[in-house]
């Protein structure tokens, strides 16, 4: 290839065929008739290599057809999310996105159903293969399954001619599924293997074309027509120099660069790595991602069946497909460190990295209206019973948040689950606003949950995208007993958040309970971080000193470098007194914004709930001071 055309390559790879919506049933260990509950993800092999290379660092695109219906938007949204170009994502009105049922019910054992009558996937065509992106691309990824239906064996053959063309690598991912083929029963979904010579006989003319070619023991002997392993491999290598990979699960992987030996593990042996086998699913996606990242790097054949056989080990050892693949750190990690656990997903330190650099969305300002006050507001009406005054004046917040974001990225709001329901709504989930919802009894010490110490139970009610709030008030100086009283609360809110996949704000007090020095709240998070508590954000209060917030970044930089940082809260702080605090801050390397909420609502609070002012004028009074406050931290941060 040209040094000009090397330019052009804007892409590493693309990935062409399916793609689908996966519901995974969270019970483990039962028939998919027994399963009572799913979680989503997005799936499909090429929709999962791209997401899988994309963790890893590589430019991917996916060409695939989605439905013109919310879940089509979802694997869209999701890709984007991920990384993944979606030029080649084309919009079919006619059909509905791909869906998939999968249970876990022993090791090895999942039951699949795909609802694949005239899907969304299986509809591409020649029109959805853009020679232009195709260009643009070092790689093609085609599977297997796109080549069981005349209309997209054709757009792969077409994508197999245009990456020719434009000195592209053809990869071929055997991915047999013979139900996928009509060879077996809705319910033979999980089959691996069923002989055809009409198959054998399909996918081994795209052969001559491939430049690496990749399946299962099972997936060569289709893809050749031959009787056994050996065999295969070279009916394979009678028509393609392609380096070709062979997965054999456990064992790892063999790689041949040349001709077939006698043995097949003659080859280039990756040995497989020894971690539990708790979902098989989705794993030959992972796989083939982690060889990608070498091969197409220019890695050696051994490095590249290291990093395959390691990423799939991640997908075995948890449960869903694309979303537990390893991002580049994470891999790096494991390769370099391992694991004490068989089991990957109890092993904290790789959750942690997994979790942190697969958020959802990336925040590095973060200049929140806090809004989520129960207490104070009820000392303005005088009693609970005027909670409908007071959750109307929370929608009335929402506009003015809403009027001073004016769309841009970086904002967000703290609000309530007792008066905060229509705020909420107001708000929306997946919108532009982040959002923050408070889970401890106002006011205790020790810390205490609201509406009921089960908080698992509650989070899991609330939309992807919100964030749990939990406000203690914690001092160095404490008795110990009571430090480990709410130590344990917040570590069980901290574990909830995980466990259900929300991210976790801790709004530390320190100044309520003893005097605050340069060093008080170092202390706390040093304390809480030795527990185990690693929150997605610190809500901290204003510190008097540069040394203060210096030796804050220490502590977060040394415990927790993937934290997303510090927001000052206001205590009811007049603006002059919070632009003191913001230019103290402006020398801390981890304070990313603001949440303050009394120093913008109290006043209009008062006057609206005393009648004195209207709607509008409330709207304009929260507005007005909540602009001042981003004017004022713009001013200082220079992100």
């Amino acid at each position: 290839m040209t040094e000009s055309a090397a330019a052009h390559k804007t892409l590493d790879l693309i990935a062409i065929g399916r793609s689908s919506i996966d519901l995974y049933g969270q019970q483990i260990g039962c028939r998919l008739e027994d399963v009572a509950s799913f979680a989503k993800s997005v799936g499909g092999c090429p929709a999962n290599i791209a997401i899988g290379t994309s963790r890893l660092g590589l430019r991917a695109a996916l060409i695939t057809r989605v439905g013109a219906e919310q879940m089509g938007g979802f694997i869209r949204e999701q890709l984007v999310r991920e990384g993944v170009a979606t030029d080649g994502v084309h919009t079919d009105k006619e059909r509905l996105s791909r869906l998939v049922l999968l249970a876990v019910q022993a090791e090895g054992v999942s039951p699949t159903i795909f609802y694949r009558a005239d899907c969304a996937d299986m509809a591409l065509d020649e029109s959805d293969i853009d020679e232009s992106l195709i260009a643009r691309s070092r790689a093609i990824v085609v599977t297997g399954t796109h080549f069981s239906k005349p209309n997209v064996a054709a757009a792969q053959s077409m994508a197999i001619a245009l990456a020719k063309r434009h000195g592209a690598k053809v990869v071929f991912d055997i991915d047999y599924r013979p139900n996928l083929w009509g060879l077996a029963g809705h319910e033979a979904g999980f089959a691996r293997y069923v002989k055809s010579e009409a198959v054998s006989t399909r996918l081994s003319a795209v052969l001559a074309d491939c430049d690496l070619i990749v399946g299962t023991e099972e997936e060569v002997m289709i893809a050749a027509g031959a009787d056994s392993v050996i065999d295969s491999l070279r009916g394979i290598r009678a028509k393609s120099g392609a380096i070709i990979v062979l997965k054999r699960g456990a064992l790892g992987c063999v790689v041949y660069d040349g001709p077939i030996p006698e043995s097949l593990d003659s080859g280039i042996v990756g040995k497989g790595f020894p971690v539990e086998v708790f979902n098989v699913l989705g794993a030959g996606d992972a796989f083939m991602s982690g060889f990608l990242r070498g091969w197409l790097r220019g890695e050696s054949l051994l490095t590249c069946a290291a990093w395959a056989n390691a990423c799939g080990a991640f997908a075995v050892s948890r449960l869903l497909c694309s979303p537990e693949y390893p991002t580049w750190p994470e891999l790096r990690h494991f390769l370099d460190h391992g694991s004490p656990e068989r089991a990957l997903r109890r092993d904290g330190a790789l959750n942690h990295i997994h979790w942190a650099t697969t958020r959802r969305r990336d925040m590095p300002r973060l200049m929140a209206f806090a809004i989520d006050h129960r207490i104070q507001l009820e000392e303005l009406t005088g009693n609970e019973a005027e909670a409908g005054r007071i959750s109307a004046f929370k929608v009335l917040a929402v506009a003015a948040a809403r009027r001073v974001a004016d769309g841009r990225p970086g904002f967000g709001m703290l609000l309530d689950d007792k008066y905060g329901r229509d705020a909420l709504f107001a708000a929306g989930a997946g919108q532009d606003l982040w959002v923050a919802r408070p889970i401890e009894l106002p006011g205790s010490r020790p810390l205490q949950f609201e509406f009921g110490q089960d908080i698992g139970s509650r989070l899991i009610e609330w939309p992807v995208d919100h964030c749990v709030k939990v406000l203690c008030f914690y001092h160095p100086d404490d008795d110990e007993a009571l430090k480990a009283e709410q130590t344990t609360k917040l570590m069980t809110a901290f574990e909830a958040a995980r466990k259900v996949g929300r991210e976790i704000l801790v709004e530390i007090i320190a100044s309520k309970a003893g005097p605050l020095d340069d060093d008080t709240i170092a202390r706390v998070l040093t304390e809480l971080y030795d527990a185990g508590l690693k929150p997605d954000w610190w809500k901290l209060e204003p510190q008097a000193s540069a040394k203060a917030w210096q030796a804050i970044d220490s502590v977060i930089a040394a415990r927790d470098p993937l934290c997303r940082g510090v927001v000052l809260l206001g205590l009811e702080a007049p603006i002059e007194k919070l632009s003191e605090s913001f230019a103290a801050a402006r020398s801390a390397e981890r304070v990313r914004g603001f949440a303050v909420g009394r120093t913008i609502f109290a006043e209009a609070a008062d006057r609206w709930m005393k009648g004195e002012i209207g709607d509008d004028a409330a709207i304009d009074e929260m507005a007005k001071k909540f602009g001042a406050l981003v004017d004022l931290w713009l001013s200082f941060d220079r992100r």
